[in-house]
């Protein structure tokens, strides 16, 4: 009856067709097929017909008695064969409902996915756009394994960074970015897997935790640097091809060159390998231009290293992984105790504690109070 008296005033075009949808708590689109159903079948075609029930459902006794047959004499049997047997009893059902069923009887596991349909995707469009960072384990000397942490971009398949470390890690991954950055510049967006440096996943296979960021992560959103994770091993495609080139070459040329240390192979690559790889490899990109621009903020070494904060004691120093760090005297405060700073460890070991943007003091790794040159004192050792 409600929808007669809003059809009514809709045919007497005193409801527009958005009024009378709002009347009736409706999408426009919906109320279209009212009228439609309204004007073809009376009430009657306003009723749903779901509240009657579908009357093509199979009545629960015969679920009942298949699901009886299947325990009694036929368990452990595959859909397949179940089903074999099902039609030489005179069964009617489909093959698809008579599995549908003993699944969600749980009678039967359902199979594993046969995998997803995947789709090329085309390089980015200009240089700096995207860069790809991943890690290779492989013997890449004899009786040795090392990780080779490789930094690429994706429109021209150039290495921006390539070299050995013993373990893949935030530290190899800062080292990475950081040549990046000093030789080109920022860039736009960075493609990784999930290891535990990049991303916290809080479920094993599950999505990552963009809230919860990792030293790497916090130091790419400093940056302005877009991270883009990859769930599958083909999402990594393009990486995962490069590597399988340099687990093809590099061995066979640092075995001619006669290295066995990583020192020595990490300057082959620079000097000899890298250049000669994206000479053969580097191809154009789609456009003309670059994303990259030049790095000009603060120190680019605070930024890509690692952070952690602490609360100063009441000796002015601060506990830090099995170090104590004491805090000198400045002319800034008379004293930090119970003051949240913040401590920096690069990747050569070194400590730093700031208070906000200042720096108060810096250490070695092994926690020994270094001196900070500031520029009074650099102009007073000048002038001596």
């Amino acid at each position: 009856m409600r929808f007669e008296e809003v059809y009514g005033g809709w045919r007497k075009r005193s409801l527009t067709q958005e009024e009378a949808a709002r009347v009736l708590g409706v999408c426009q689109r919906t109320f279209r097929r009212l009228v439609d159903r309204y004007e073809e079948s009376g009430l009657e075609g306003l009723i749903d017909k779901r509240l009657n029930g579908d009357c093509r459902r199979v009545p629960v006794d015969e679920v009942f008695r298949l699901i009886e047959q299947y325990k009694g004499k036929h368990e452990g049997w595959n859909a397949r064969h179940f089903y074999a047997w099902y039609r030489r009893g005179g069964g009617t059902r489909s093959y698809t409902w008579v599995k549908c069923r003993l699944q969600d009887a749980r009678l039967i596991a359902k199979a594993p996915g046969r995998g997803k349909h995947r789709k090329h995707r085309e390089r980015a469009a200009w240089q700096g756009m995207m860069l790809h960072q991943d890690g290779s384990k492989h013997q890449w000397v004899p009786g040795v394994q090392w990780d080779l942490v490789l930094t690429m971009d994706d429109a021209t398949n150039e290495h921006y960074s390539l070299f050995f470390v013993e373990e893949e890690g935030t530290k190899s991954s800062f080292q990475g970015v950081k040549e990046v950055i000093e030789t080109r510049g920022l860039f736009s967006s960075i493609y990784t897997d999930r290891g535990s440096h990049y991303w916290t996943t809080p479920e094993a296979g599950g999505k990552v935790d963009r809230v919860n960021l990792t030293q790497f992560g916090r130091a790419m959103k400093n940056l302005g640097i877009h991270m883009i994770p990859a769930y599958s091993p083909e999402a990594r495609g393009r990486c995962e091809r490069m590597f399988r080139t340099h687990q093809e070459r590099l061995p066979k040329e640092l075995a001619l060159a006669g290295i066995t240390e990583m020192g020595a192979a990490n300057h082959y690559i620079k000097d000899v390998y890298l250049p000669a790889f994206n000479e053969e490899f580097r191809q154009p990109s789609m456009e003309e231009g670059s994303v990259f621009v030049p790095y000009i903020g603060t120190d680019l070494d605070d930024i890509v290293c690692e952070q952690y904060e602490r609360v100063v004691g009441k000796d002015n120093c601060i506990c830090f992984e099995g170090l104590k760090l004491q805090i000198p005297a400045d002319q800034h405060r008379l004293h930090y105790v119970k003051v949240t700073v913040r401590v920096n460890r690069y990747p050569d070991g070194s400590l730093a504690i700031f208070h906000g943007p200042r720096r108060l003091a810096c250490y070695s790794p092994r926690g020994d109070l270094k001196e900070i040159k500031t520029k009074k004192r650099m102009r007073q050792n000048a002038t001596a």
